[in-house]
């Protein structure tokens, strides 16, 4: 019974963890080219009392042993990087990543990757993020320019008037081998990690990165119903964990209470 309320102990933790992912990715279900997170779960170790194949005392083997579970507990969190909606702005500086791939931007002398491609100028005439970190290769838009065209292929260019070409650059992309491994910062910033793998750089369209669509903002790749039935089943199993706590403490009391 002890060992009951301890396995039901780690059930409870476990449960509260996947209702904080689940309110982490209701709470984003807005947010530009953000990636829902998924929390996985393993069995804990074994108390074995009696192992599989044992003799028994008529010189026999027992087919099956004797193994209690001793809990959960979570194992990782990770993001699930399938592809978001797509949600068209008209603003000449929304530019949505269709396939794989990430925008590069750098903050305080660190890299960044970033799915979110929401972007602006700053005073000086910087393509950035909402948040002021300028966008990789750096791009100032020329005084004069009343449109920006950005292709499939990333060839950014500031058009006059007259639809001269005032500035241009190439936009790339860059991609891990394992996007999943990456490390998510806030600001819809990712960071590179050793699980992750180190970035490949590349066109968009080549080397099998997707390509841009411009005057688009990929959405949250967050299913509201799913995570209104994952939210049920944690419920539900919280419940029955803590049931099972009540029911263990009514059996000790039972027990404390016996008489000779």
């Amino acid at each position: 019974m002890i060992r009951a309320l301890y396995s039901a102990r780690t059930g409870m933790n476990g449960q509260q963890m996947q209702l904080d992912v689940i309110s982490n990715n209701l709470a984003n279900v807005n947010t530009a080219g953000f990636k829902k997170s998924r929390l996985q779960f393993e069995d804990l170790f074994y108390q074995n009392i009696r192992a599989a194949g044992a003799d028994t005392v008529g010189g026999n083997q027992v087919p099956t042993g004797i193994q209690v579970g001793l809990g959960v507990k979570p194992t990782s969190v990770s993001k699930i990087f399938t592809q978001g909606d797509y949600n068209e702005t008209g603003n000449d500086l929304d530019w949505a990543i269709e396939g794989r791939g990430f925008f590069k931007i750098v903050r305080d002398g660190q890299e960044y990757y970033t799915r979110a491609g929401n972007f602006t100028r700053d005073s000086q005439g910087y393509v950035v993020t909402p948040n002021g970190d300028r966008v990789q290769p750096e791009f100032a838009i020329p005084a004069g320019t009343t449109t920006i065209n950005i292709d499939s292929s990333g060839m950014l260019e500031a058009l006059d008037s007259q639809q001269n070409i005032l500035a241009s650059t190439q936009i790339t992309l860059h991609d891990f081998i394992n996007p999943a491994g990456l490390k998510a910062v806030g600001g819809n910033l990712f960071q590179e990690t050793p699980a992750s793998g180190a970035p490949t750089e590349a066109n968009p369209g080549t080397d099998g990165l997707g390509t841009i669509a411009q005057r688009y903002t990929e959405t949250s790749n967050v299913d509201v119903t799913e995570e209104l039935v994952n939210m049920i089943i944690t419920q539900r199993a919280y419940e029955t964990n803590s049931k099972a706590v009540q029911t263990a403490d009514q059996l000790l009391q039972i027990a404390n209470g016996l008489i000779r």
